[in-house]
């Protein structure tokens, strides 16, 4: 069985996110951001750092050791897309609440920059790794 795509989709990865990280062309800014997800999960940071708008790009992306539990996306448009990610700081499941904006730059997508907020997943709340089990019961077990 092949290996489901980090970003969600049901998906497996090969047929999904993985053709554009390895330079396909992502065909809407929904895409570039789902497959932007799955390069953070896999560690892909020439890819993140190639899928930047010029304008806002870091002069390096850095590698991180954050355990990305989930994606949602809540929604999208031609340019913007509204997610909700979920991923461990430590003992904390912590969600990341991002409205991105993208433009198309000769032809690909790219990622221009998002208003973020960052909490704390609450105990009771649905887990934000998609299971639609209450954090505590799932991956806020101690």
């Amino acid at each position: 069985m092949a290996e489901a795509c980090p970003c969600g989709s049901g998906k497996p990865f090969i047929s999904c996110c993985e053709p554009v990280i390895l330079g396909a062309i992502a065909p809407t800014a929904e895409a570039l951001m789902r497959s932007r997800y799955s390069a953070y999960v896999r560690g892909c940071w020439n890819y993140l750092h190639r899928s930047w708008h010029p304008d806002t790009r870091p002069s390096t992306v850095s590698p991180t050791s954050t355990n990305w539990l989930g994606l949602a996306i809540v929604r999208a448009t031609e340019e913007m897309v509204e997610f909700i990610a979920g991923f461990r700081d430590g003992s904390k499941i912590m969600t990341l609440h991002e409205i991105s904006r993208f433009a198309q730059v000769d032809g690909h997508w790219r990622y221009i920059d998002g208003a973020c907020d960052v909490n704390e997943a609450g105990r009771n709340s649905p887990c934000p790794c998609g299971s639609n089990i209450k954090t505590k019961r799932c991956c806020g077990k101690p």
